[in-house]
């Protein structure tokens, strides 16, 4: 019991200082989703993507992370995308909210030979809040840190920015995070001030024949946090099955790991998803393999989505990647 409190006393305080403007990612994006991750994806697609998103973290720890997000983007004019992104997220006594609004444009390199980059930015409004009035000692009097007293609460703004490179099937993309730093006045240099994040989104997508209704896509997620220089890689296989009218069914499995204790892993788990006449479900369940797992059942992530007004762009840099 001493190792699992030590365990949980420091996951609450390093979540605390590394929560803020960084939220979890860990497969949403592989829910036919990438916008998550980059807003260089938005307005790729035929149709305004709706997709709404809730994680629960450690099912059976009291006051594990909890967290609700909705995504929507799509295309305006033949070569841009606008995306919105609203969530809500809580950890033990904290809690944040906040919206990112991104704006992507994208550009033909090769019309022939498929090949496309694209640019995106997000601007991100965030509010930050520590539940003081939860702090108690079991009904006896609680003596408190001046710092921690009172209403504690701040905002933020930040921007994100992006770059998608596209060729044919495969596909790459760097994001910087929340580039700027954040004021800690309030915070008297208790809270870190660096909040970036990197990430790196790579894949491929390939079939068993020309004419294949069957897809398989093997895929990469590096993130890495310049707070304190720790880094975790995703590696991911999806297999998808189209019907005629462009209906599917997907499965797959993710495998994340710190990159300094690889091949040892952090997080394995499988996933699944389907979408049928525009509306779309995925289910992904991870178990971790850390000191809190013999404590908890899982993280368990579900995805509800629905794509509207279908219109086939005059640019192949932002037509439907998703099927031929």
């Amino acid at each position: 019991m001493k190792k699992l409190f030590l365990s949980l006393v420091l996951m609450a305080v390093t979540t605390s200082y590394s929560q803020e403007l960084n939220l979890p990612v860990f497969t949403q994006y592989l829910a036919d989703n990438p916008f998550i991750l980059s807003p260089a994806y938005a307005g790729i697609g035929d149709n305004l993507r709706i997709r709404a998103n809730g994680l629960t973290q450690w099912v059976g720890i009291k006051d594990a992370p909890d967290n609700q997000s909705l995504y929507a983007d799509f295309r305006i004019l033949d070569r841009s995308g606008v995306g919105l992104s609203l969530y809500n997220d809580s950890n033990g006594n904290t809690r944040q909210t906040g919206a990112k609004v991104s704006f992507a444009h994208h550009l033909i390199l090769d019309y022939y030979s498929k090949q496309y980059l694209s640019f995106g930015i997000s601007y991100n409004f965030n509010t930050f809040r520590i539940l003081t009035g939860n702090f108690d000692n079991n009904g006896a009097p609680v003596t408190l840190d001046p710092a921690i007293m009172g209403d504690r609460n701040n905002s933020n703004n930040n921007f994100d920015l992006s770059a998608l490179y596209r060729n044919k099937s495969f596909y790459f993309s760097f994001n910087a995070n929340n580039v700027l730093k954040k004021n800690t006045d309030k915070y008297r240099g208790v809270e870190p001030d660096l909040l970036s994040n990197y990430q790196v989104y790579t894949g491929y997508t390939f079939k068993d024949g020309e004419n294949s209704r069957i897809e398989y896509e093997p895929s990469i997620f590096y993130q890495f946090f310049a707070s304190d220089q720790r880094s975790t890689t995703d590696f991911n296989f999806k297999y998808r099955r189209y019907n005629r009218y462009e209906d599917y069914y997907w499965l797959g499995v993710s495998y994340r790991f710190l990159n300094d204790q690889f091949p040892k892993p952090l997080s394995v788990g499988p996933m699944a998803g389907f979408m049928k006449s525009k509306f779309y479900f995925a289910y992904s369940y991870q178990i971790m393999f850390n000191d809190l797992g013999s404590y908890n059942t899982g993280t368990h992530s579900i995805t509800i989505g629905f794509d509207f007004l279908g219109s086939i762009s005059n640019c192949p840099c932002t037509q439907s990647p998703v099927h031929d």
